[in-house]
């Protein structure tokens, strides 16, 4: 996935479960039949997270072999993109060993959960520059408009490789009644805006919570960015009301989009 696609599916994520809404897919099977459905629906890629026995969110890297081999029978035009998110369970060492241990094409890594201190700088430089060189696109996720300097002054000292480069915005935090607002993505930019990049085009995305979702999205796509859209950041349409599943989700983007 070199080319980040305009709109990137995140169906489930590491927090929600059924409770939350019947149509978050949890298992294998569910998350396939998830993806067909926002393929048909408009969506290029999917962010996958997989689950455990007890519907919790895992790291294991079986589960993710055998959710990208079912993903490309069904969708084999589909680009996948699995996650190494900690959610407080995972340390740094055990996000790069799924990556080792499942190959995948692209993978989504939080700059503050690979990098927490300095004591993980020469291990993470190997990870990262391992994956530049097994042709892994990994995207860089970033929480605060702060974190733009860091990864660049990372890049700057040759821990992340310069180029190719690929950001997710995130506009919020996984908290209840979050609301993202389009302005949020302001600082962000600006920050980007700052940076003296000379490897090429940065493929920045963007990740928004609540009622405001589509509209952060189309924003982000409007000013040349891509899309994450989903139930991992939010249940609800433009119109406040609860969609009745993700594919329902793309849809309303890709009608905004026009």
């Amino acid at each position: 996935m070199k080319n980040l696609a305009r709109i990137m599916v995140a169906p489930n994520g590491a927090r929600r479960g059924k409770t939350d809404h019947p149509a978050l897919p949890v298992t294998i099977a569910e998350t396939v039949e998830t993806a067909k459905s926002c393929f048909s629906a408009g969506a290029e890629a999917i962010h996958a997270h997989v689950r455990d026995s007890n519907g919790e969110h895992s790291l294991d890297a079986g589960l993710y072999r055998e959710l990208i081999a079912q993903l490309a029978i069904t969708v084999p035009d589909m680009a996948v993109q699995i996650t190494t998110e900690a959610v407080g369970r995972y340390s740094p060492g055990e996000q790069r060993r799924v990556v080792r241990d499942v190959m995948p094409k692209a993978v989504s890594v939080a700059l503050r959960e690979m990098l927490p201190d300095d004591g993980e700088v020469q291990a993470a430089r190997d990870f990262y520059h391992w994956a530049r060189e097994a042709d892994i696109a990994v995207q860089h996720i970033l929480y605060e408009a702060g974190e733009v300097a860091d990864l660049f002054a990372r890049i700057g000292s040759g821990v992340i490789p310069a180029d190719e480069l690929q950001i997710l915005f995130v506009l919020g935090r996984y908290a209840k009644d979050q609301q993202s607002e389009v302005a949020d993505m302001d600082p962000f930019l600006s920050a980007l805006a700052l940076q003296d990049y000379e490897d090429g085009t940065v493929a920045w995305g963007l990740c928004a919570f609540g009622r405001n979702e589509t509209d952060c999205l189309a924003e982000a796509v409007r000013r040349g960015g891509h899309a994450r859209i989903g139930f991992e950041n939010s249940l609800w349409n433009r119109d406040g009301l609860i969609a009745a599943d993700n594919a329902e989700r793309v849809r309303e983007l890709v009608r905004v989009l026009g």
